[in-house]
């Protein structure tokens, strides 16, 4: 199959899941609206290799998802896939398609030379409901071909018939109608017989994996879509070097609406062996999240930060971190860039001048301020045995760069300040020996309850202090975020897609391009939230639970 058909193909399956996410969950079905017309599990595993990097099978016919579009963007994208290939899906593919779409990089390299350049093997597989009628969409496609000029080749291979159309070698695109439940198509002849062999053999196969088979006990019920990435050959096909002492060696990644309110996309990594612990899961609803303001675009809630560099969360961070840095890559330069200015700022070490002494409940808040570049930001932390020694540290870590640390009061609050004084000449004054004095404050702290609150200024502090009746744990967007998250988890990450994406896209320029390209997607994000939980020690399971509007 064509390079540029294939990924046009995988571009257009996910952005008609995201669609179909965003119209589900506008419509007012109150469980899965798609109900059992979903497959449970990818059939078509059985063509692909258990070398085979990436799998990735839509498990629902698109005509389902086009019943729940609200714009006509799922019409779009089959008109926009099919364009100039004389295929009209109405006529030609609907009448057969079943129930599951699955594509396939079987292979980082088709001939196994890497003398000729890396070839990837790409394999489509799509299930029939009547073979006679898409044995003959083959058979269309092909003569299609011909009748234009085009020379085919045709051959019998193990009782299947291949057809290729191999007249343009960088645009090979080969098919065949396999059994009565699947159409094959691929990007090389060599990949369709592969696949037929993988049948035959069946230890050759991916559903004789043993990790794929550990992988997919971890599917939730109903998942409308399913990934599975074999980490070592994904890492293989884009040019990274996994660390030789990787721990996790496969993902399987899942699509799921559970409700008519939210789209859940959960993943599992899969670690050789026992993996370092999870973090301390939050012993209740955090109480430190009480005194982050509803204004907040993100919020972080977790527990015991002192753990978390012995945590599975910092295993797989070190291993995919490694693998792009170690490539020559910056892609996730940009997500921790924020965290290393401000150790810089500030001559700190996190893990040891903060983390360390943070062994209970915390939470972290940004607020978006329009006339400013940089959000505010918040720090809730416990005041746990180890809490007032840290607090003491971080003032005489201010002192030591130059800042004064002064007490006063706000209101009835008794604040500590992190200042900087600077006396300023009043050129333009009558008097030219006057002068006047700055005060720049670099960060505040105070003591609320059992908790002590570090804050950027004192506007946000001020805030804070008054968040009681209009703080984010009283906000029906993050209420219904969290919701749906397991009770037992190790904390969360909230993002108010509308109050913060133009940070994000600050600090990740890409997200500019991803909004082109999921556009209805990101039109109606409203939020979403992060989290990780599960107490298996050899797997990192945490999903992805987004909130769109309409509901």
């Amino acid at each position: 199959m064509k390079q540029g058909l294939f990924f046009r193909f995988l571009a257009a399956s996910l952005t008609m899941l995201l669609s179909f996410g965003i119209a589900g969950c506008t419509n007012s079905f109150g469980n899965n609206p798609l109900g059992s017309s979903a497959a449970k599990l990818p059939g078509a595993a059985i063509f692909v290799s258990k070398q085979a990097p990436v799998m990735l099978s839509m498990l629902v016919n698109p005509d389902k998802l086009q019943s729940l579009e609200r714009n006509g963007e799922i019409s779009k994208l089959k008109s926009s896939l099919l364009a100039n290939t004389g295929i009209d899906y109405k006529q030609d593919i609907k009448p057969w398609l079943g129930n599951e779409i699955t594509l396939a990089v079987t292979t980082p390299d088709i001939d196994r030379d890497p003398e000729n350049g890396l070839q990837p093997g790409y394999l489509m597989a799509l299930a029939t409901n009547k073979p006679e009628k898409s044995r003959e969409f083959v058979d269309l496609l092909f003569s299609k071909r011909a009748i234009a000029g085009t020379n085919l080749t045709v051959e019998q291979y193990e009782g299947v018939k291949l057809i290729a159309d191999e007249s343009q070698p960088d645009h090979v695109l080969a098919g065949a109608a396999v059994g009565d439940r699947f159409v094959l198509f691929a990007n090389d002849p060599k990949v369709l017989r592969e696949a037929i062999n993988n049948v035959q053999a069946a230890e050759l196969n991916l559903t004789n994996s043993n990790q794929y088979q550990q992988a997919i006990k971890q599917l939730p019920k109903g998942a409308l879509a399913v990934a599975f990435l074999n980490l070592p050959l994904v890492a293989q096909w884009q040019g990274l070097q996994l660390p030789e002492t990787a721990t996790y060696n496969s993902e399987i990644i899942s699509l799921v609406l559970p409700n008519n309110k939210e789209l859940v996309a959960e993943t599992t990594f899969l670690g050789q062996g026992e993996t370092l612990p999870p973090l301390q899961p939050l012993s209740k609803s955090s109480g430190a999240l009480q005194y982050i303001p509803a204004s907040a675009g993100l919020a972080i809630a977790g527990e015991n930060l002192s753990r978390l560099d012995n945590s599975n969360l910092a295993q797989l961070w070190r291993q995919v971190t490694t693998a792009v840095s170690s490539s020559g890559k910056e892609g996730l330069s940009r997500l921790v860039q924020p965290l290393a200015d401000l150790e810089k700022r500030w001559n700190i070490n996190l893990k040891e001048d903060i983390f360390s002494w943070v062994q209970g409940e915390y939470a972290i808040g940004l607020l978006p301020r329009p006339e400013q570049t940089n959000p505010d930001w918040i720090f809730v932390a416990e005041k746990t045995e180890s809490a007032p020694a840290g607090i003491s540290h971080l003032d005489a870590i201010a002192s030591s760069n130059g800042l004064s640390l002064n007490s006063f009061d706000l209101d009835t609050q008794k604040i500590s300040a992190w200042t900087q004084v600077k006396a300023t000449k009043l050129n333009d004054a009558p008097d030219k020996s006057k002068y006047a004095i700055d005060t720049k404050v670099y960060g505040i702290h105070t003591t609320q309850g059992n908790y002590e609150i570090f804050a950027s200024n004192l506007e946000t502090m001020d805030e804070v202090l008054n968040a009681k009746n209009n703080s984010l744990v009283k906000n029906r967007t993050f209420q219904n975020s969290i919701a749906a998250i397991p009770q037992q988890n190790q904390g969360y990450v909230y993002l108010d897609w509308t109050k913060s994406q133009e940070i994000l896209e600050t600090q990740l320029p890409i997200l500019k391009l991803l909004k082109i390209v999921a556009k209805p997607f990101f039109q109606n994000l409203r939020s979403l939230t992060v989290s990780s939980y599960g107490d298996n020690p050899e797997l990192f399971k945490g999903g992805v639970f987004l909130q769109m509007d309409g509901f």
